[in-house]
């Protein structure tokens, strides 16, 4: 894949994380479009494809520098190589920043569903998604604003 296929991949993450984060706050779209009897939240996903658009983007970005990340563990690679370019100066820390969280998030997110997974579906795990309401706000507005910066040094 080429970097502007990356970019196009990370913003349709961003789209995507839109209209699940749309999804979750409006039930009655969930009923009246999907004929879900029993709407719920869906913040948890919006955190995962905003962190899927940092990865892209980010990925982009090295492709453009003409690095190539591949498996396996091709997200600390590519965490790994676009912190050089952060530590060189010529990105801003603040992208770091916001790649970092969005990894911890992620990764803190799959450490949830493995371990809530295990208990079948007790209250904790239905109560969850609803917990990520903020944070998923948080990272679609950071996913948005590393999409903006990596999109406009690319192009």
């Amino acid at each position: 894949m080429d970097s502007k296929l990356h970019i196009q991949r990370a913003e349709n993450e961003i789209k995507l994380a839109e209209i699940i984060f749309v999804m979750s706050e409006k039930s009655e779209l969930q009923t009246e479009y999907f004929d879900v009897k029993d709407p719920e939240t869906y913040y948890s996903a919006v955190i995962s494809h905003c962190y899927y658009a940092i990865f892209y983007a980010a990925k982009a970005y090295l492709i453009k520098k003409k690095i190539r990340v591949s498996a396996p563990e091709e997200h600390k690679k590519a965490f790994n190589e676009f912190k050089k370019f952060v530590e060189s100066g010529e990105l801003d820390v603040e992208l770091l920043k916001i790649y970092q969280e969005a990894l911890i998030r992620a990764d803190h997110l799959l450490g949830i569903f493995k371990e809530e997974k295990s208990k079948r579906g007790t209250f904790t795990y239905r109560k969850m998604p609803q917990a990520n309401k903020d944070p998923a706000r948080d990272s679609l507005e950071h996913a948005k604003t590393f999409f903006k910066h990596i999109n406009a040094i690319i192009c």
